[in-house]
Order: C-alpha cells, then sequence, then structure tokens
C-alpha cells in the first residue's frame, strides 16, 4: 500500500496539471481579449508636433487624405475639399486668399486671418479660417461647414463627416462593452460603449455586427448584445440654407444671332442684318474682345447700335471672347493669366460689366474658346464672380460651350448652370475648317447627343443650341485634305452651277454630295432648310430654352421661316 502513495500521488498530480493546463486553454480560448488598439497607428497618423493630424471619415468610409489639426480645429486639404464636400471654395495663393462666391457677394479672408470679409460686412470668427502650408491651402472643417449641408464630428484621431442622410438600422447595446477592430473576441478594442446607448448597424453578420457608435467610431459587437433594432430616418442638418441664385428669363423661347463685326464700321450693317430675319428677339454683336493680360479688352461698340436694335424690338448681348484681337495681332494672350489673378479677373469683370451699362446692353455673352484644363478652377470663379455683377445689375448673363465631351468637362457647365442665365452650345465643329479630316460640321447625332449631355448639368430652361449656317466643302487630293466654307444661302446654288446632286443621308440627316475632279475628291456634308428643321424637332423635343445661329448673315429667307415657327411653337 504505501508503494502505491507515490503512485497515485503523481497520478493525482498529472490530472491537477492537466486540468490546470485544459482549463487555461479554454480559458484563453473563450476568454475575450483586453488589448487595446493604437489609436494613432490605428488610423495611420504620422508622428507629429502637439497638434499633429487626423483621419477623415465621409459617410462611413475612411478617405485617404489625412488632415491637420490645429488648436483643436481640423483643417481639410483644398483638394479633399474640392472633391469631396465643396468646390466653390476658391484659393488664390498668389494673392493669399481664399474665396467663397454667394450669389450677391463674395467671402473673402486672407490666409492665416480669422476675419472674414464681404461688402455686407466682415466677422472675426475666432478661429485661423485657412492657410498654406508646403504649397497647399488648408480650410478649417468647421468654415467648410459654414458653407456646406455637412454634418461635422470630432473624435479621437479622426474626424467624421455626414453629407447624406436616408434610412438606418439603429440598435441598443444591452450592457457595457468593447467595440473591437474586427469580429472576433481576440480583435483589439477599438472604443468602449456603455449599456443602454444607441449605435448605428452598418453591416450584420452571423454572431457579429459593424456598427457606428455615437461619438464616431466604427467597429465591431456582438449580435447578443444588440437589442431593440429597428429602421429610422437619419436627421439631416438642419441650420444650413442652399444658396438662391436668381436668374433672368426671356418670356418664350430665345432667338439669337451673332452679329460678326470686325470694326466699328460694322455696326452700320445692323439694319441689313436685320432685315431678312424672323422670329429673332437678340442679336449678339462680337463686340469686345482681351486685348492684354491685365484684364483690358478692345472695343468696336456702339451706344447707336443699342438704341436702333432696341427700336426694332432686339435685346442686345455684347460678346466677350480671348481670341479675335489675339489672332490678328498676336498678343499672347493667355486666360490663365488673367484668370488665375483675384486682382486682374476683377478688373476685367468690373470693366465689362461698367461698358455694358453705359452702352445699355441687356446681356454679356461671354466666348471664351480658349480655356485650358489648368484653368478649370480659375475659370470657374470667374462664372461666379461675374455672374454676382450681372446679378446685381440686372444684365443677363449668358456662355457659349463647345459640344460638351470628357476633354473639354473644365469649362464647368455644371457651375454655368448653376449661376448663368443661358448656357449655349455651340452645336457645330464636329469637323472643323483645317481639322484635315472630312466630315459633317454638325451630325444629328453630334447635336442631339451635345444638347443630352448638356441637360445633364444644365436646367433645360438655360439650355440654348446654337446652329451653324455654314458647311465645309472638303477637297481630297492624294494624302492633302483641304477645305473651304459654303454658306448656307449659297450651297444649293453651289451644287446646282457645278452639275453636282446631293442626296438625303440618314445617318447624319443632311443632304450629301461627293464628286471627282481630277485627282481630287470633293465631299461635302452641307447644311440646308431640310437639316436644320431636323435640328429643331429634335430640340423642340427637349424642351430647351432656345436656339442661335452663326451667324446672322449666312441664313435665308426659309431658314429663318423654320425658325420663326419654332420659337412659336407651343
Amino acid at each position: 500500500m504505501k508503494k502505491a502513495v507515490p503512485v497515485i500521488v503523481a497520478m493525482v498530480l498529472i490530472l491537477v496539471i492537466g486540468a490546470v493546463t485544459l482549463g487555461s486553454m479554454l480559458v484563453e480560448k473563450y476568454s475575450y481579449s483586453k488589448e487595446r488598439v493604437n489609436l494613432a497607428e490605428y488610423y495611420g497618423l504620422p508622428e507629429t508636433g502637439a497638434d499633429g493630424w487626423t483621419a477623415v471619415y465621409l459617410q462611413d468610409e475612411r478617405l485617404e487624405m489625412l488632415a491637420p489639426m490645429r488648436d483643436g480645429k481640423c483643417y481639410f486639404p483644398m483638394d479633399m475639399v474640392h472633391e469631396y464636400f465643396n468646390d466653390t471654395f476658391y484659393a488664390d495663393r498668389g494673392e493669399g486668399l481664399l474665396l467663397y462666391a454667394l450669389p450677391e457677394e463674395v467671402a473673402r479672408v486672407a490666409l492665416g486671418s480669422s476675419v472674414e470679409e464681404r461688402e455686407s460686412g466682415s466677422q472675426d470668427l475666432g478661429y485661423v479660417i485657412a492657410y498654406e502650408e508646403g504649397g497647399q491651402v488648408y480650410v478649417a472643417a468647421d468654415y467648410v461647414r459654414r458653407y456646406s449641408n455637412m454634418e461635422l464630428q470630432y473624435a479621437q484621431c479622426h474626424v467624421q463627416v455626414y453629407t447624406q442622410w436616408g434610412m438606418s438600422t439603429v440598435a441598443t447595446v444591452a450592457r457595457d462593452t468593447a467595440v473591437r477592430v474586427k469580429g472576433g473576441i481576440k480583435s483589439e478594442i477599438l472604443w468602449d460603449v456603455p449599456g443602454g446607448s444607441q449605435v448605428k448597424v452598418l453591416e450584420q453578420m452571423e454572431t457579429w455586427s459593424k456598427v457606428r457608435t455615437q461619438d464616431g467610431y466604427i467597429g465591431y459587437v456582438e449580435n447578443k448584445l444588440l437589442q431593440e433594432m429597428t429602421e429610422v430616418q437619419d436627421i439631416p442638418v438642419t441650420d444650413y440654407v442652399e444658396p438662391v441664385y436668381s436668374s433672368i428669363r426671356l418670356p418664350g423661347k430665345v432667338s439669337m444671332a451673332w452679329h460678326s463685326i470686325g470694326g466699328v464700321g460694322g455696326n452700320d450693317t445692323l439694319e441689313s442684318m436685320v432685315a431678312g430675319t424672323r422670329g429673332m428677339n437678340v442679336i449678339a454683336p462680337t463686340w469686345f474682345s482681351l486685348s492684354d493680360n491685365e484684364g483690358n479688352f478692345q472695343s468696336f461698340a456702339s451706344s447707336s447700335y443699342v438704341e436702333r436694335a432696341h427700336g426694332m424690338g432686339l435685346q442686345v448681348w455684347g460678346v466677350l471672347d480671348d481670341f479675335n484681337y489675339n489672332n490678328v495681332n498676336h498678343a499672347g494672350i493667355n486666360d490663365f493669366q488673367i484668370l488665375s489673378s483675384t486682382t486682374i479677373r476683377g478688373r476685367l469683370i468690373s470693366n465689362i460689366v461698367q461698358e455694358a451699362l453705359n452702352l445699355n446692353l441687356d446681356g454679356i455673352n461671354i466666348d471664351f474658346e480658349k480655356v485650358t484644363a489648368e484653368c478649370s478652377d480659375h475659370y470657374a470663379q470667374f462664372i461666379r464672380e461675374l455672374s454676382i455683377a450681372c446679378r446685381k445689375t440686372g444684365l443677363i448673363l449668358s456662355f457659349d460651350n463647345y459640344v460638351p465631351y470628357n476633354f473639354n468637362d473644365h469649362y464647368r457647365r455644371d457651375v454655368q448652370g448653376k449661376v448663368a442665365d443661358y448656357v449655349i452650345i455651340m452645336g457645330y465643329d464636329e469637323h472643323w475648317h483645317g481639322s484635315g479630316e472630312p466630315g459633317s460640321v454638325a451630325s444629328i447625332g453630334y447635336v442631339s447627343g451635345g444638347i443630352d449631355r448638356t441637360l445633364e448639368q444644365v436646367p433645360r430652361e438655360k439650355v440654348i443650341n446654337a446652329l451653324p449656317f455654314y458647311t465645309i466643302l472638303w477637297t481630297i487630293d492624294g494624302a492633302t485634305v483641304t477645305d473651304e466654307y459654303l454658306l448656307l444661302s449659297n450651297t444649293k446654288d453651289y451644287l446646282q452651277r457645278i452639275g453636282v446632286e446631293a442626296s438625303w443621308d440618314e445617318e447624319t440627316s443632311q443632304l450629301y454630295a461627293e464628286w471627282q475632279s481630277g485627282s481630287r475628291t470633293h465631299k461635302l456634308w452641307a447644311e440646308t432648310e431640310e437639316s436644320i428643321q431636323v435640328k429643331l424637332n429634335v430640340m423642340q423635343n427637349r424642351e430647351i430654352a432656345g436656339v442661335a445661329v452663326w451667324q446672322i448673315s449666312y441664313g435665308t429667307p426659309a431658314v429663318w421661316e423654320l425658325i420663326n415657327a419654332y420659337v412659336n411653337a407651343p
């Protein structure tokens, strides 16, 4: 018996050790981790000075860009502001300014200042509104919120932003628990939530759910701890008021013709140009052209012309372009240099508006055709600031645009559609003089597609489609392609004179002719009264604001009758 005691003791010890080991394993397997995540590392924040950086969440998704913190305020990089929150903010780094265009005035802030200046008064907001560092402008998140429909919530190491609201699933947490980085009891603790608090359920899985806490942390909680799950309507921001941009509308459809004037003597042709028209209510003389990079322009304007046009029942919209003076004088006009300077841009706006008022013009038509992609933000600011000046003085403001494609999005039709009175599509130049590629100037697919894409960004009551009263005769001689203009008023006579018969082309909805002359092949997609009628039918179907034509002297009595019928159609 005595010999058996050690054996029994050893067996007991083995059993105890086994039980302890098993118990430890079970505890290890089923116990909840108490390890907490390092929040700075989790949010990818660099080790910096006292203020540091913060992560930014939009809706419930983290943005790639970080934002600096200064004196307890978050500052969004301007790139982030434009891409996600509000692209109306405009930074002029050269003059050290942050601008925000409102319907009636511009809010102006000197970078590094806490003071916002407006024509209606100034206000010290008590924090630095914006500053520049390392080639980037940063804007206080609170200031962005001041002009944006957004909810802003500060949390440790990140900022939560909401710009959209809908239906959400919410639940009550049954007891105090941890929100974990991942779904699992061994995952690190991200944040703690007290029992009885509500969480927003973002994604529900078999045993865990992805949630957002009331203080803005997104992680995972066990489903068994979520009670009273229900669908609720998010509460949107209530203190934001959407700006209202008033617009001037002509009664009925707009029927505008550009009047090409290359000198003051051209003003004497007004009566002869108008004599053959029908249904026109706006004439747009090409009077003004940028003449230097300081905000000045050449002018062929005549107050007598305006008086005579008004006597004919016509409105006069003076045209300002960025190419005519430069084409003649090779002056090195640079839209970027003009528009990227707040001082020069302001001078140009002040000058053209004052000239329009002095002449008693009804409106201003902007025909900038040399705007580059790098100039996009500056052109957008020019659009906004000019609209303010025109709105305050009662001038109708319109902008001319190429048929929209991705490569000319920088003309900012979206901004034009919001703040201008009319947005004009130059519905031609599908193939253009000097392009070296024979084809239609304005096929029906090109025209209808241009209208439809414009309507994606501009209200239909602001859209005007411009028609070409001309076509291009193409000549192909081997590898050489040359071209010359024909006018709508003489195209049929030209074909009849050379003995060529054109036939209707369904694809372009134009008359098409092709003939040989020695080694040369001639091709013509002709604009005629028939092709114009097809375009007018599309425009009527789209219920847009009206028609414009380039240009007044190229038409025929028959085509003006078509335009008159279009303008007066219900």
